[in-house]
């Protein structure tokens, strides 16, 4: 469980800098993972995405400032990292409802964000059914989007790029390419660094890569496969964040960093609603 103390560091890195600037490649780099896993990783184990945990922490500290302090507004806007009053004003207000000019008055309702602290917790008790799979080398051909770091983006751009991908011309021909295992509609996240970050839907295949379609080669690996009976958005994160809040908790294993994949099985040309898969790579944990 190193994984569990390398993400309270990076946590314990982030509260001594809420007042200067925070690197989120220096808090990758304690948690020993890329700037995109570590975001990914800390919006699945804490249920709020890294952006949004840093703007509540120092609107939290900010309103500590101005209420027990002197400073002007504007002081404790550039404190906290904002260069004009209007931004900071705006992230105040999204956190308390309030201005911050009116937060310095003793009876004003505000709201506290404490520090998050992880540790090893009693959970679910229901079962997640999974099966462990050694996997030759993958070659997958499809479609692709380009990605950012910013999660939140990246959230608001993948649904759309399926629905776009849904309705058009391009589905049933990525569904005739499924040859190979995992069979069915892939989607993937392939991040290599932030020139070569990509998501992709795509099949398994060993056939020629069609005009205006990618291949990607995935490396040979110990995945492991979480079935899912349920909708797929909600079942596909669920699986996510308990492979890391529980499965990944006790298992022996650790996360490999390669490209994590979602199946959604095809029939006639058509996905099967109710269905799919999650392949997340592993390696075994190191002795100590």
């Amino acid at each position: 469980m190193e994984w569990l103390t390398n993400l309270s560091n990076a946590i314990e890195y982030i509260e001594n800098n809420l007042d200067k600037e925070i690197s989120y490649d220096e808090a990758a780099r304690i948690e020993c993972c890329s700037t995109y896993y570590f975001q990914r990783m800390f919006t699945y184990v804490a249920g709020i995405t890294l952006a949004d945990y840093i703007r509540r922490r120092r609107m939290s500290q900010a309103a500590f400032e101005l209420q027990r302090t002197e400073k002007k507004v504007v002081d404790v806007a550039f404190e906290y990292g904002y260069s004009s009053p209007t931004s900071f004003n705006r992230a105040f207000q999204s956190v308390h409802g309030i201005t911050p000019a009116a937060a310095k008055s003793r009876g004003s309702l505000l709201n506290a964000y404490p520090p998050i602290k992880f540790s090893v917790e009693v959970t679910g008790g229901s079962a997640m059914s999974y099966h462990i799979e050694d996997k030759e080398e993958m070659r997958i051909v499809g479609i692709r989007t380009p990605l950012v770091e910013d999660m939140e983006e990246n959230h608001r751009n993948v649904p759309e790029f399926w629905n776009n991908t849904l309705k058009g011309a391009g589905f049933s021909q990525i569904c005739g390419l499924s040859t190979e295992e995992p069979k069915g509609i892939l989607g993937i996240t392939v991040y290599e660094n932030p020139q070569n970050f990509f998501y992709y839907i795509a099949a398994a295949t060993d056939a020629p890569v069609p005009v205006g379609m990618y291949e990607y080669k995935i490396p040979a690996a110990t995945w492991v496969v979480f079935e899912n009976d349920g909708r797929y958005k909600e079942s596909v994160q669920s699986v996510f964040k308990r492979f890391y809040k529980e499965w990944l908790l006790f298992s022996g294993y650790e996360y490999a960093g390669l490209p994590d994949i979602e199946v959604y099985p095809i029939s006639d040309g058509k996905a099967i609603n109710g269905y799919s898969q999650v392949w997340i790579a592993v390696k075994k944990e190191k002795e100590n």
